[in-house]
């Protein structure tokens, strides 16, 4: 792969916007570099640029260099830069599967880019051939989730692979949902493919959703290209400070995931047991995707009872399908006993 042919040449030829705490590293007793406010300390402070302390710690819970991290504001920070980065307003295009996360297809309307789908099949799985028949020439990305959203399943790896390797732009493989998959995720393998970038985030397991914090790994070249291209403070002090403590609970992230799993198993078994429930995709994740005989007025009234899920009726593969996030065994139990009391007129 040839990075610099991938790259918009005025990305490629971009000199970045150079902040204050970008050319002081190391510690000092006064500050009068960034026209900050001498008051307020903490908060008059602008936050560390490239987040090297926080860098250095996911790199130690997750094994990878911290050059090989780029951190967004959530993942959809990555996704849209890397549409800013690589894709050609009104000439390149990306490949994405169908159904998969929304916001590939929203980020490449907002940036002018051809995003063209292939279909998973009735099983959500995915055809390497297929995917890559669609690419062409002007052909810079491709997205695949696996865990996929909304479906939870994950992608076949070896098709996945075969993604990989037949591919000469780049593959980003959201893993947003790994850590509730006792599949092995792609990450130590990362170092073998120069053109792969894969994506996590602090919203799902971590149960860090409010800090909005978002990890891309990739090649250090291709971090660079992502932070030439960023704000210069795109991750604020609190959030910094927040995933810090965070991590130092990772323990209690796995007891977390585990009870996750298990609620996982609970909701699975009961929500069967419902005549209205047609069937429920395997799932990866911690969300189930549950095939209903009238999802819409299922999910109406559900509302109407202050219980929130999410209609994926208009989704591709997805007719008359709810998508049921796991919550805490008493979130789990009203949404039993709310279906069970109120939709048992739902017949298959």
């Amino acid at each position: 792969m040839d990075l610099q042919k991938l790259t918009r040449p005025n990305v490629w030829q971009l000199k970045p916007y150079s902040c204050a705490r970008n050319e002081f590293q190391g510690e000092a007793s006064v500050y009068l570099d960034a026209n900050e406010s001498p008051y307020g300390a903490p908060y008059n402070r602008y936050p560390d640029p490239l987040q090297l302390q926080v860098k250095k710690r996911i790199g130690e819970v997750k094994n990878v260099s911290p050059d090989s991290i780029f951190l967004g504001n959530g993942s959809d920070e990555p996704i849209d830069l890397l549409y800013r980065a690589f894709c050609e307003p009104k000439e390149d295009n990306v490949v994405a599967i169908e159904p998969t996360y929304g916001m590939y297809r929203v980020c490449a309307d907002i940036n002018n880019v051809e995003y063209r789908t292939v279909a998973l099949d009735e099983n959500f799985q995915l055809s390497a051939a297929k995917l890559l028949s669609a690419c062409d020439a002007h052909t810079k990305l491709v997205w695949l989730c696996s865990p996929n959203n909304p479906s939870g399943n994950r992608l076949d790896e070896k098709e996945i692979l075969n993604v990989i390797k037949g591919f000469d732009g780049l593959v980003i493989l959201d893993e947003a949902y790994i850590d509730f998959s006792a599949e092995v995720h792609f990450l130590p393998l990362l170092h073998n493919y120069p053109n792969l970038v894969i994506l996590q985030t602090f919203s799902k397991a971590w149960a860090s959703a409010a800090i909005r914090l978002g990890m891309a790994f990739a090649s250090p070249e291709i971090v660079g290209i992502l932070t030439k291209i960023k704000y210069p403070y795109n991750i604020n002090i609190l959030t910094q400070q927040h995933v810090l403590s965070v991590l130092e609970n990772h323990e209690q992230v796995r007891q977390r995931v585990a009870d996750i799993l298990v609620q996982r198993e609970w909701l699975c078994e009961n929500l069967l047991k419902l005549s209205f429930v047609e069937k429920i995709y395997p799932s990866d994740a911690n969300f189930l995707l549950v095939k209903v005989t009238d999802a819409n007025t299922i999910y109406r009234t559900l509302i109407e009872k202050g219980i929130v899920v999410r209609n994926r009726s208009s989704v591709a593969l997805c007719n008359n399908c709810l998508r049921i996030t796991v919550g805490t065994p008493e979130e789990n139990a009203i949404l039993y006993q709310m279906l069970a009391t109120c939709f048992e007129f739902l017949k298959k």
